[in-house]
């Protein structure tokens, strides 16, 4: 599992407009790396919601939002367009970076294993090491926490 103070695995990614993002090119600026299982369905869209209408506040802070999930780049099209969405949204269809990050997981439902992300945050500082992690997240408030972490790691 990674921890704080550890540098954060690179990547490099596909955005929704089939742009390669890469950790290595947003040195500089805060991230928040978030990972959530899937597109239009409640909790991701409730969280994609929250992260979009703190954006600018984001922005204020000198953060990038980046929230990640094996979705297809027609998947997060269509998610972002559906729900007016304003971040960038990373397609990991092989599950690497989800892996790199520790985030893809055994999880049970009703009884059943399977392989899936447990939604997780890393905020990444501006030397691209990891300043804080959320794991297991709850959606509710989780944006606006991450902000008020990302405003107190930035005053100290």
């Amino acid at each position: 599992m990674l921890e704080v103070g550890q540098k954060a695995p690179d990547f490099c990614l596909p955005n929704q407009d089939s742009e390669e993002i890469c950790l290595r090119d947003l040195q500089g600026s805060w991230v928040v790396l978030y990972f959530y299982p899937k597109d239009n369905t409640p909790g991701c869209t409730t969280e994609a919601l929250d992260f979009t209408a703190l954006k600018e506040e984001f922005e204020k802070e000198g953060a990038i939002i980046l929230g990640v999930s094996p979705d297809s780049i027609k998947r997060h099209c269509n998610f972002i367009e559906k729900k007016g969405l304003t971040i960038t949204l990373l397609s990991d269809e092989e599950k690497e970076v989800a892996q790199k990050y520790g985030v893809w997981q055994l999880k049970k439902m009703y009884g059943k294993e399977y392989m899936g992300i447990v939604r997780s945050t890393f905020l990444i500082n501006p030397e691209g090491n990891i300043a804080y992690i959320w794991s297991k997240v709850k959606v509710k408030n989780h944006a606006k926490e991450v902000l008020e972490k990302l405003k107190e790691l930035k005053q100290a």
